[in-house]
């Protein structure tokens, strides 16, 4: 043997020192680079040094609100359910074929088509652009139902091929998430505040492929438009649920995959018996204009999508729950109330649900502080009679509808630059600055008057529109709380 051993060179001191280390590099490279991307570069046959131009569905996940949810934590149960969900996501991704390109923090990033989606290799071009469609938005909207599963500890979303360690992490971390739920100090408490919600972005485009990063330090990304555009869905998507852009409505609308997911996403609703199951295509599929205000208030128009079937039921037991939790549960339902205030199914569910409660929401003091002038009106309507007016409005207004109005407030306060012609000719240095300065000044005037209505509506209106409800809510809390000593006094 140890002949053998120095005819192969291995008992050379060099080489009997560099196996170890080689076979550790390869533990280290198997352990850190995705299966995906060496398997692609190895039928490619070499490493691609120039970047390419690919179509790429794009999709980013964002945790919502996580630094609240991590209050409840260790440091290790925050990175095991984290672990645990993440893990669970992948899964979606890899049954579909996706690739994974990068997780930080509470988020992440995935696509399909390119280098590394061995499905589009033998497609044609529209056969590739309508599969990358499909699977990407499919992909987006297993992954929030996975979510919900996972908030329940439920792994039903496996298969029976899943390996060992995906089903030991995620085990560890429903270990985590059962004990708090079934903790008798603390379930009220999670069942009603400890809810990992997600929002989905996703688009579509040609985008650049390539090694990105210096020598040493070079990971395999996309670059371009629709990766900026999928990051700006996400950001404006609704918490539960998905945005999308244009360009991949478009697809969905061309190749019936929205048809499908229409007809679909009714029969479920029906099943649940969920007000969802009368939501139009049009509700489903919410066009929108989406605008950043950090960036130059540019806007882009974008789709909303409803994922969860019975979603506004789910909501209205959570709000149930929160109604008991005082102040603390008093500001996460206003969160909601925010977040889905566009949203006619979720409002309507959890108006009912606070009107049931007898939760007093005093709609004439809503409109009020939104338009005097429409609740003078209303007043004159009713010979002056604020107890008459105030029934009349209640009656009148859902909470759905005084959300619209203060939603159509907003936008009439938002500034956009006026037009300015350029001028064909140069008329001469004083005529140029005369009209110049004409421009720069009414452009001010417009501008000082926007920053003014922007200012009020954010720090006054907007702000106590939802204090009155929170204001609402309390008074609830306040009310129970105090008969339930005197009811325990009585027995």
């Amino acid at each position: 043997m140890a002949d053998d051993r120095a005819d192969a060179g291995l008992n050379h001191p060099d080489i009997a020192s560099e196996q170890p280390e080689l076979r550790f590099r390869r533990e280290i490279e198997e352990y850190y680079l995705p299966d995906q991307l060496i398997n692609a570069i190895l039928e490619l046959g070499e490493i691609p040094r120039r970047s390419v131009v690919s179509l790429i569905g794009i999709g980013f996940l964002d945790i919502a609100d996580y630094t609240f949810l991590s209050k409840f934590l260790s440091p290790n149960e925050n990175q095991a359910v984290l672990d645990g969900l993440f893990t669970a996501l992948h899964w979606v991704l890899k049954r579909h074929g996706g690739y994974l390109n990068k997780i930080e923090g509470d988020s992440m990033m995935f696509h399909y088509g390119g280098l590394t989606d061995p499905n589009i290799k033998r497609m044609s071009v529209e056969e590739s652009r309508k599969y990358i469609a499909r699977e990407i938005f499919y992909t987006c909207i297993e992954m929030q139902r996975v979510c919900a599963l996972f908030n329940r500890a439920n792994d039903s979303f496996l298969s029976e091929g899943a390996d060992e360690e995906t089903k030991q992490t995620l085990q560890q971390a429903f270990d985590i998430i059962g004990f708090l739920r079934t903790n008798i100090e603390m379930s009220d408490t999670l069942n009603a505040l400890f809810q990992i919600r997600v929002r989905i972005g996703a688009s579509i485009g040609e985008v650049t492929l390539g090694n990105i990063g210096p020598k040493g330090a070079k990971q395999w990304d996309v670059i371009g438009l629709p990766v900026i555009t999928a990051k700006r869905m996400e950001s404006t998507a609704p918490i539960g649920g998905l945005r999308i852009s244009e360009d991949l409505y478009r697809i969905l609308e061309e190749t019936g995959i929205a048809d499908a997911y229409y007809d679909r996403f009714k029969r479920e609703a029906g099943a649940l018996f969920s007000v969802f199951k009368d939501i139009t295509k049009d509700e489903l599929f919410k066009p929108g204009t989406v605008q950043l205000k950090d960036k130059k208030n540019v806007q882009f128009k974008a789709y909303s999508v409803q994922v969860s079937p019975g979603l506004p039921e789910a909501l209205s037991q959570q709000v149930e729950l929160l109604l008991e939790k005082g102040e603390q549960g008093a500001d996460k339902i206003i969160e909601f109330l925010q977040y889905y205030r566009g949203n006619k199914f979720i409002i309507d569910s959890l108006e009912k649900l606070l009107l049931k409660k007898r939760v007093n929401l005093r709609k004439d003091d809503l409109l009020k502080i939104m338009s005097k002038k429409k609740y003078d009106a209303h007043m004159k309507t009713c010979g002056s009679d604020t107890k008459k007016t105030a029934v009349y409005i209640s009656r009148s207004y859902s909470l759905y509808r005084l959300f619209e109005l203060i939603g159509a407030l907003q936008d009439s306060i938002k500034f956009n630059v006026p037009f300015e012609t350029p001028l064909a000719e140069f008329p001469g240095y004083g005529q140029y600055l005369s009209q110049e300065k004409a421009i720069i000044e009414r452009r001010y005037s417009l501008l000082d008057k926007s920053v003014r209505q922007n200012t009020y509506f954010y720090n006054v209106l907007f702000p106590l529109f939802f204090r009155s409800i929170k204001a609402s809510i309390l008074e609830y809390y306040s009310r129970k709380t105090k008969v339930a000593p005197e009811l325990k006094k009585a027995v």
